[in-house]
């Protein structure tokens, strides 16, 4: 009788794909979300030390800077979508290789990507900061932050690579040690660099440049000698062929392409929106009303319904490798599901409490108060669709569908609002409750646009082969 050989354990966490849906849902989601929590106080944390340290120009600095620098890096960033389908895939399938190969390649492209964004970004910038018509003195302040982000921008995209591959793979918990240990740094090093200590001299708006690119950095580095040390799910060596396999490439800019240009989309039209409010007789109380309502409050449920989508692509991905489209579907529909239950608790808070959450910003008297209040109505009930939304354009997206999410977003988040608010302005001045009743129609439309067309279930024929 021949000897049975065992069988070589997976790397890779197979209760994903074999396991409750629940449960693995849950941990998939649940580091994503509370890393995103982390990140975003760190920005309240800048934005409150500049603020007292520079004042009001300071802020403008950082945040228009921001608003170019993210513009571009979220686009190149959003190429690691298409790593994310193939790592998935590819897990799913148990192909270990093809998981370590696809990794390797995205870590050429992220360099190379950086050896032209670098250089071009650095010395295109006071053109960038022309185009958005800041003024002289925010320019001074925003100048240097906006050059050293360019310049060391390399730590942010290989951040961004190597935590995308690691959630398709299944790991969530290095991704929120990672993200949590560069908060931290960044933080401490802000804390330093921004107002000075010892012989260290107040750098203001480049010490937070500084803090940034420094702790993205460290923190990048460590992650690619875990790397390269095998220690990751995944493995990657010298040893292996370096040349640029222009097959993958390839997919991951077929991929990861239209995540790109939706995101783009959904910026263009987050400033349109701006422009309206702008134009309100009450122009800076619903200013002030949607910045905390929409911006922060309604996060609460964004940051979930984001942490839930990363988790529907890889349970989607990774069972729809293993064979199992069924599995994918009914995982989305548990992701789902948790992203509602999360959307009525807060929303009975926007009803319930809305002086309270409102008065945490000290929004507690006068028309941003009234308007606030409003617009936390509003917005209780569009969170349940816009939490079904990003749970079901992660399903797309990790199956490998990343094209219908752009035309739906073009349709829903660009048309419907911004052409609403249009036809309405044509007619009569605008009102605030108008603009919200735009943002709840554009979610809708982008639920149900979003749904149906992953309950079609074409997704299930695409192929990434290679």
């Amino acid at each position: 009788m021949s000897e049975v050989l065992p069988k070589k354990a997976s790397p890779f966490d197979r209760s994903l794909i074999e396991g409750p849906l629940g449960p693995a849902v849950w941990r998939l989601a649940w580091p994503t979300m509370l890393q995103n929590v982390i990140a975003g106080l760190q920005g309240v944390v800048d934005h409150i030390m500049v603020g007292n340290l520079i004042g009001s120009t300071g802020n403008a600095a950082i945040g228009v800077s921001w608003q170019i620098f993210l513009v571009v890096i979220v686009f190149i960033a959003s190429l690691f979508t298409g790593q994310a389908v193939l790592v998935a895939r590819y897990v799913g399938a148990g192909d270990v290789e093809k998981v370590n190969r696809t990794v390797q390649q995205a870590l050429l492209t992220a360099i190379a990507m950086y050896a032209v964004m670098g250089p071009v970004g650095y010395f295109a910038a006071p053109y960038l900061l022309d185009l958005v018509n800041a003024s002289g003195e925010v320019q001074a302040l925003a100048l240097p932050f906006l050059r050293i982000n360019f310049a060391f921008s390399i730590g942010m995209l290989l951040f961004f690579m190597l935590t995308s591959a690691l959630r398709a793979a299944g790991d969530a918990r290095t991704p929120l040690r990672l993200g949590v240990t560069m908060t931290v740094l960044n933080v401490v090093l802000n804390i330093v660099l921004i107002r000075g200590l010892g012989p260290i001299p107040a750098l203001g708006t480049a010490g937070s440049a500084l803090g940034t690119v420094i702790a993205s950095s460290t923190v990048s580095a460590y992650a690619l000698y875990q790397l390269f040390s095998g220690h990751l799910v995944f493995k990657v060596s010298r040893h292996m062929d370096w040349r640029p396999d222009w097959t993958i490439i390839r997919s991951l800019f077929r991929f990861g392409l239209p995540t790109g240009v939706q995101g783009i989309a959904m910026n263009v039209a987050g400033v349109m929106l701006l422009r309206f409010i702008g134009s309100l007789q009450q122009s800076a109380d619903a200013q002030a009303a949607y910045v905390i309502g929409y911006t922060e409050l309604f996060s609460l449920i964004t940051w979930t319904s984001v942490g839930l989508m990363g988790a529907a692509a890889t349970i989607a991905g990774q069972n729809l490798g293993a064979g199992h489209p069924e599995r994918a579907m009914q995982g989305v529909h548990t992701a789902s599901r948790i992203g509602l239950a999360v959307a009525a608790g807060v929303g009975l808070a926007f009803v319930a409490f809305p002086r309270v959450l409102l008065g945490a910003f000290g929004a507690t008297e006068g028309d941003v108060a009234i308007i606030g209040q409003q617009l936390l109505q509003y917005l209780a009930v569009s969170g349940f669709f816009i939490t079904l939304a990003l749970t079901y354009t992660g399903g797309l997206q990790g199956t490998g569908d990343t094209r219908s999410p752009l035309f739906i977003t073009l349709a829903s988040q660009v048309a419907v609002p911004i052409g609403m608010c249009t036809i309405i302005q044509g007619m009569r001045p605008l009102q605030p409750a108008d603009i919200w009743l735009a943002i709840v129609l554009g979610h809708l439309t982008r639920c149900v646009l979003t749904v149906a067309r992953f309950r079609q279930g074409k997704w299930r024929t695409i192929s990434v082969a290679h």
